[in-house]
């Protein structure tokens, strides 16, 4: 592959940076983690649908389960960022190369590695950071421990979205990754709705948080993500938008003054290391 042109790679870097920005303005809203979720989605939707063409076309009902996770991944990880730390809520999020790994020989008859088992012990030892100690409940994260423990499972279903694109593209409907997303953000909007009720506190401030992150946040960065991936190499492509899960927690401290854990900082700098070097590798192997 040709050198990507210096615009593809800004293109991702802002992608990365507009999602970084979702948990600071998850937590900057006064609704329900059920309302920004719901509300979120179906902007996001509508801007996708919009803007995209590609969201438009080969709609499949195989598309159906891949898009179900990737609307638990919306709704947990938003659940999870109300409860906790926005740096727990993205780093355990980002545990989800463990699960795909563990689950690719069942779902994906993709056997496991021997250079694999140095990055599952090296993930697994990350994650558990996040659970030792007690971390004190503040006004950002009431209650830390549901919150990792919701973010784990969104990085189960994150994992459960990856491997349902990748089966997707085995059976030849693999250009429908938009077109799934969309799908996607509409159960999210779909399922959360119905615990959205009542809609109170919808005002101008919040109006605002669920436009951005419907309109910016999600809709934005993911037309930055379509124009540049296809030109932008895999690994450079990852390290670019590990850019997101650095920027997130600092966007929560300028914003909010919330600070992580020490022991949540030392694991989550362990996952996002440990998933570039087994990148790179994989790369040149």
């Amino acid at each position: 592959m040709e050198p990507a042109p210096v615009r593809h790679r800004l293109q991702l870097a802002a992608a990365a940076f507009l999602f970084s920005t979702g948990g600071a303005a998850i937590k900057a809203a006064t609704l329900t983690g059920w309302q920004v979720a719901s509300f979120r989605s179906l902007v996001a939707a509508v801007v996708l649908l919009a803007v995209l063409p590609e969201t438009r076309r080969g709609w499949s009902w195989r598309m159906l389960p891949v898009a179900a996770a990737y609307a638990a991944t919306l709704i947990l990880f938003v659940q999870a960022t109300r409860l906790t730390t926005a740096a727990n809520a993205i780093f355990l999020q980002d545990t989800s190369p463990l699960y795909v790994l563990l689950l690719a020989p069942w779902l994906l008859h993709e056997p496991i590695r021997r250079r694999d088992l140095l990055f599952i012990l090296a993930i697994g030892a990350g994650m558990s950071l996040f659970f030792l100690g007690t971390e004190q409940a503040v006004a950002t994260a009431p209650d830390p421990r549901r919150g990792n423990w919701i973010a784990l499972a969104s990085g189960l279903s994150w994992a459960l979205t990856l491997m349902g694109l990748r089966w997707l593209a085995r059976t030849g409907t693999g250009n429908n990754s938009m077109a799934t997303v969309a799908l996607g953000n509409l159960l999210a909007c779909a399922v959360a709705l119905p615990l959205a009720f009542p809609i109170t506190y919808l005002n101008g401030a919040n109006l605002a948080v669920i436009l951005y992150l419907g309109v910016v946040q999600v809709g934005l960065a993911y037309v930055f993500v379509t124009r540049a991936i296809r030109y932008v190499p895999a690994f450079e492509a990852t390290a670019v938008l590990l850019l997101e899960p650095v920027m997130n927690p600092i966007w929560a401290w300028l914003v909010h003054g919330e600070t992580p854990g020490s022991w949540a900082l030392a694991g989550g700098a362990i996952i996002l290391s440990a998933t570039l070097v087994n990148t790179w590798r994989t790369r040149t192997a």
